[in-house]
């Protein structure tokens, strides 16, 4: 690991054994650790002895950490010669602002690399046991997030208009706004739902529902962020029960 530069790393959707081995090596040789408010303890346990560990979180509804804050950190500890892990949840290139990060470290003449991890979409859809490109049912599925940059609206009417599948991230304080908005786009009522808190944790939670009951079953189940919602005739295929919602029970691997 080079001195200077700067690591993009995804941490996964949570589950301590679903981070990769690359990203593990990597924490065991980092400097400097910047982590998003989502990473668990026995991820970070990945870090060497000594390395410093700063909190970069950011969380809907709470104190976040400003963007521009956690560029000028990665840039100033890089230049210092430090090796930076900039330690993201899920993956770093999927609606974790990784793109913008690359952007700035590139601009100050950072060296950066890029390490996915397992995006949150994938492990909720996992765990629900629904394969978004089921041969013959499917050929594809829509990711896109329910928390849209201000002044810019999603065209949920093109997105209902493909007939594919919708993975929603960050939709659950909109999803109100999200369901009046497919539904004035044609999308049915009955169209089956599925939702996935804390995907591949202990306290994972599952939520079967449709698009017209959407928001309410949210409210009655008390599902919050972090939550993936799956739009959908393949949602009928999930293993997510109805009200009241199911919580896993434990899902690691003897060791």
């Amino acid at each position: 690991m080079s001195a200077g530069k700067v690591w993009l790393v995804g941490a996964g959707p949570g589950d301590p054994e679903l981070i990769t081995l690359k990203a593990a090596r990597l924490l065991a040789l980092a400097d400097v650790v910047l982590c998003d408010d989502l990473v668990g303890d026995e991820i970070l346990a990945h870090v060497r002895p000594g390395a410093r560990v700063i909190p970069v979180g950011k969380r809907g509804g709470c104190r976040s950490t400003p963007q521009d804050f956690i560029e000028r950190l990665m840039i100033s500890e890089a230049r210092s010669g430090r090796c930076v892990v900039r330690l993201k949840g899920g993956d770093p290139l999927m609606f974790g602002r990784g793109g913008e990060e690359c952007d700035a470290l590139r601009a100050a003449g950072i060296e950066c690399e890029v390490v996915n991890g397992v995006t949150a979409g994938l492990a909720a859809a996992a765990s629900l046991g629904i394969a978004l490109t089921h041969r013959g049912v499917c050929h594809g599925a829509i990711f896109v997030t329910g928390h849209e940059k201000e002044g810019r609206d999603t065209d949920w009417r093109a997105l209902a208009a493909t007939g594919l599948p919708l993975v929603i991230y960050m939709g659950v304080t909109r999803s109100a706004a999200i369901r009046s908005a497919l539904l004035e786009a044609g999308m049915p009522a009955s169209m089956p739902v599925a939702v996935v808190a804390h995907a591949t944790l202990p306290d994972e939670i599952t939520l079967a529902t449709s698009l017209g009951e959407l928001a309410g079953d949210l409210e009655a189940a008390g599902i919050a962020s972090p939550a993936v919602i799956i739009v959908g005739e393949l949602a009928a295929r999930s293993a997510a029960r109805s009200l009241p919602a199911r919580r896993a029970q434990g899902r690691r691997l003897p060791r």
